[in-house]
């Protein structure tokens, strides 16, 4: 009797999933005739929704990104993050006199960075539109950093890490912003409203801009397939240009094709390996992190004895042994990225190795990783500092630095800020 019902149930299972499948079948026949059906009599099919952006898995990165639930990555909300960032007239204004966007700091060729060879920023420090105040733009009050790898980033952004979910301070009242009822100083899509407002950069207005880029014919549609609605406002610009600034990664450079052997070393860049990653050398502490070349974490790496910059890390965590303390930044690209330290103090990588090996200075807030600093530094010879170059050339991502994906739409025209 147990044999016959269990013949019963199996005859059913197999009649219910010939029936499923012919169902299924059928909806697969059925399907493209209601799209030809819909398209002869003139209806437009909607659109699913934006496409999911796929995030390549690189070995030896970090498999955690930092993308917050308000804001998962699509193809369009980048493409039209990409606009943004290069439209000079986020700035709320369309005078070519007046043009400034993310670009126009974060400079593709150069790393993302200004750089010591920008021809309007001396000696690569940036600054400011001008305003009644300040005539000539206000300077940053530090040098900028890097866009790249910010994906991998989950310790805070800017200098002195203030940019963190942690973050319980309000901006702005007034505006919806990624889930809450003000701008707040918790996300990288904060980055973007507080660049727009801040007096030593766009020192424009959020209405301004949402304004200005609202009344673009080109941005609407844009807007639409990134969003769902064509409606422009200061979360949706944030989220698009943060969108942007996820996709940028760096891992394209010699040292990392070493490691995946798909090339050699040179003798010296040997050298210099070796000894970026001993005691001896002690640089790895700080700039490892897989292969990002950074900790992303803040220190103390005795530049100094006093102390007076308001914007340190110190200021972030009220813990006195942060002061003078900034982030490690990714030593990716290095080449190219002078001026170097927060206060763009070194110009060339030369003085930033001669710094470490002889010129460390002790105070009482120097970080316990700065173990040499006694010795004023690790005491490098001529030919350790050519070897310990020779490594960090290794550092630099050309296709990064030319990459048309991440570089400006060339259809901005007139609108590019340079």
């Amino acid at each position: 009797m147990y044999v016959i019902e269990r013949m019963k149930v199996s005859n059913y299972l197999r009649v219910y999933k010939r029936k499923l499948w012919r169902q299924v079948i059928s909806l697969m026949i059925l399907i493209p005739l209601l799209g030809l059906i819909s398209c002869e009599n003139g209806e437009d099919i909607e659109p699913l929704g934006p496409t999911p952006y796929v995030f390549e898995e690189i070995k030896h990165f970090p498999t955690e990104l930092n993308i917050p639930e308000q804001n998962i990555t699509t193809v369009e909300g980048v493409e039209l993050g990409r606009y943004l960032f290069y439209d000079g007239r986020l700035s709320g204004r369309d005078h070519p006199d007046s043009l400034m966007s993310c670009g126009t700091c974060h400079i593709q060729s150069q790393g993302f960075e200004v750089s010591i060879n920008h021809s309007k920023f001396i000696d690569g420090h940036p600054f400011g539109l001008p305003t009644a105040e300040y005539p000539e733009g206000k300077k940053t009050p530090h040098m900028t950093m890097p866009l790249y790898n910010l994906v991998y980033n989950s310790n805070g952004y800017l200098w002195n890490g203030f940019i963190h979910e942690s973050n319980s301070k309000s901006g702005i009242e007034g505006y919806e912003f990624m889930g809450h009822n003000e701008l707040n100083y918790k996300y990288l899509e904060s980055l973007v409203w507080m660049g727009i407002v801040a007096e030593h950069e766009m020192a424009g207005s959020i209405d301004k801009t949402v304004e200005m880029i609202a009344s673009i014919d080109k941005y609407r549609p844009m807007f639409k397939a990134a969003f769902g609605t064509e409606e422009v406002n200061i979360d949706r610009i944030s989220k698009a240009i943060a969108q942007f600034v996820r996709t940028l990664v760096a891992n394209n450079f010699k040292f990392y094709k070493y490691v995946r052997r798909e090339a050699d070393l040179s003798p010296s860049e040997m050298r210099g390996y070796e000894l970026f990653f001993s005691e001896e050398g002690d640089c790895f502490h700080c700039h490892s992190g897989s292969l990002l070349m950074t900790t992303n974490d803040y220190y103390n790496n005795a530049k100094d004895t006093i102390f007076g910059d308001s914007r340190d890390r110190f200021a972030v965590t009220n813990n006195l042994m942060h002061t003078g303390a900034y982030r490690a930044p990714s030593l990716i690209n290095c080449e190219i990225n002078g001026p170097y330290m927060h206060d763009g103090r070194f110009k060339t990588l030369d003085e930033v190795i001669d710094f470490y090996s002889e010129g460390l200075v002790y105070s009482d807030y120097v970080d316990p990783l700065m173990k040499n600093v006694r010795e004023h530094g690790i005491q490098l010879n001529e030919e350790e500092k050519a070897d310990l170059k020779a490594f960090l050339l290794t550092l630099t991502d050309n296709e990064l630095l030319t990459n048309p994906a991440y570089g400006p739409p060339m259809d901005l025209g007139e609108y590019l800020a340079r």
